[in-house]
């Protein structure tokens, strides 16, 4: 391991506490990725849930993956799509989109859950103003394989001779992993820049120990070992580097001078709103 990351931990209010790993004071980007939020897991009572009001991107893609719960994404383009766990949703900020995400209105009445991870992808240069879009790829879609009594999942990108069917931009890995107890698994690490996320358990990587919640930056081209006292996830990110970005509340691009025209754009009302929604975050007047 090259370097360990903490997570920056907020507490969202009720149960839902959010870890952020990415961007990091000691490290930006893992490849393309410049966004790694750990979200939950989380229980809320009836009548709550997850309330995240319409806001903007540009130049990224968003990719959420669950555990557990549901997600309803909504957003400028008028998709409407419930995310359950093992499912991917990526959404292409391109030129700029505006989304929300909610618990679904027909889930409050009673108790519900969350748990999964959001990250952000940078686009490559060439395609940062490209035509925003959205897909939403099903579980039983994304390649699955076991090894040594280990469980894979392909999220997105390639690896182990597998290609996961979510369309990306650059050459990545993001996959999920479960862990059995005291069974030493091997893990690809193929590319330029790659990292490993300990998601619940302790585990340890060629005999160093990762505690929960922590982002290990591996060594290019190491082989490494996973090994868990008990059956525990882990989830792998990485692929080749896009190059220096700069990150602004929910904008990321390769030109300053870009973040600063969205800023402006959604201070104007420039950006499409998301149909049947009247609220919205409003651009911060104090953020780093």
């Amino acid at each position: 391991m090259r370097q360990i990351l903490e997570p920056d931990e907020k507490n969202l209010g009720e149960s839902l506490w959010v870890r952020r790993l990415l961007p990091h004071e000691m490290r930006q980007m893992v490849g393309p990725f410049i966004f790694f939020d750990h979200i939950g897991p989380a229980v809320f009572p009836p009548g709550q849930g997850l309330d995240v009001r319409p806001h903007p991107h540009i130049n990224l893609a968003t990719l959420t993956y669950l555990f557990d719960g549901v997600i309803l994404h909504c957003d400028s383009l008028s998709s409407v799509q419930e995310i359950h766990p093992g499912a991917v949703n990526w959404m292409t900020a391109g030129r700029g989109i505006t989304h929300s995400e909610r618990t679904p209105a027909t889930l409050r009445s009673g108790e519900t859950s969350l748990h999964g991870i959001q990250t952000w992808i940078a686009l490559p240069e060439a395609d940062e103003e490209t035509d925003p879009a959205f897909h939403h790829y099903a579980a039983a879609d994304l390649p699955t394989w076991q090894d040594n009594g280990a469980s894979f999942t392909l999220i997105a990108g390639q690896t182990a001779g597998y290609t996961s069917p979510v369309n990306t931009f650059s050459a990545m890995i993001y996959l999920d992993l479960v862990v059995p107890a005291q069974t030493p698994v091997t893990i690809p690490n193929d590319y330029p820049e790659q990292a490993i996320y300990s998601v619940t358990g302790n585990i340890s990587l060629n005999g160093e120990p990762l505690a929960p919640h922590q982002l290990a930056i591996l060594t290019p081209g190491a082989s490494i070992t996973v090994m868990a006292d008990a059956a525990a996830r882990c989830v792998i990110v990485g692929g080749d580097p896009v190059g220096t970005r700069y990150k602004w509340w929910n904008f990321v691009s390769s030109r300053p001078e870009r973040i600063e025209q969205a800023k402006a754009d959604w201070q104007a009302g420039r950006f499409a709103g998301v149909p049947h929604e009247s609220e919205f975050i409003p651009l911060p007047e104090n953020i780093l």
